[in-house]
């Protein structure tokens, strides 16, 4: 049985009267006219790639993981940071803190940290000051290391400019007892030494190392000298 097709491109076969199916379709061809835009789009292309300039059609994929922290990049680790600040503030090698972190992996946010907030509480009264104890914090830190290599010290810059930032605590943690017992005068006294004492132990015992011998007292004297003008930059004496 056969049909016929109605527009003479298929030819239908009955299964019951043909073993094989078998039929064509014509199809005609097609051309897509995108318009003068897409030539141009195409000349334009060409013509960069053939220059060299072919990056520039180029797009790059954001890629979202290797999208770091913000604390990642700038390289702050809050846990370091913290475990420094523990050592300064609890020198005794009874305690069983491995200061020696402070100098052999120094950072720099910590100390600017530190820093920084011995200033703000130096504002009371003395606003102008801020600044200088930045400067004095820099050029300090510079002749402590001069000083140092000078006497046959191993220590770079760094590690001294992040112990004496971090070695500032001292300082900040008698402030407001100052602040509550300056009627005192006595009382007051003996509570800055302290402090200044505390402060130059923190920094002398991490930067003053074996390699100095009888030469110690050379780097320590500096060294308290410098907290004594950081702690009368904040009491204005």
């Amino acid at each position: 049985m056969q049909f016929s097709p109605t527009n003479g491109d298929f030819t239908f076969v009955s299964s019951t009267d043909a073993e094989e199916l078998s039929g064509t379709i014509d199809a005609p061809d097609i051309t897509l006219n995108m318009g003068p835009d897409s030539n141009k789009d195409a000349y334009a292309t060409t013509f960069l790639r053939q220059r060299g300039y072919g990056w520039l059609l180029e797009v790059e994929e954001d890629d979202t993981e290797d999208t770091k922290p913000l604390l990642e990049e700038l390289d702050i680790d809050l846990k370091d940071i913290y475990y420094k600040i523990r050592c300064v503030l609890m020198p005794m090698p009874s305690l069983g803190f491995n200061r020696q972190v402070v100098r052999d992996n120094p950072d720099f946010w910590g100390p600017l940290a530190v820093v920084l907030l011995f200033s703000m509480i130096s504002i009371y009264g003395q606003f102008r000051v801020v600044s200088w104890i930045i400067t004095i914090w820099i050029f300090g830190s510079l002749t402590i290391f001069l000083l140092a290599r000078v006497l046959g010290g191993e220590v770079s810059y760094g590690q001294v400019l992040g112990v004496i930032g971090y070695s500032l605590l001292p300082l900040i943690v008698i402030a407001p007892l100052l602040l509550v017992i300056g009627a005192f005068d006595v009382v007051s006294t003996l509570i800055k030494l302290f402090g200044v004492f505390w402060a130059a132990y923190s920094a002398a015992s991490l930067l003053v190392g074996d390699e100095f011998k009888t030469k110690k007292p050379l780097l320590i004297y500096p060294i308290f000298l410098l907290y004594i003008y950081f702690l009368s930059l904040y009491t204005g004496v």
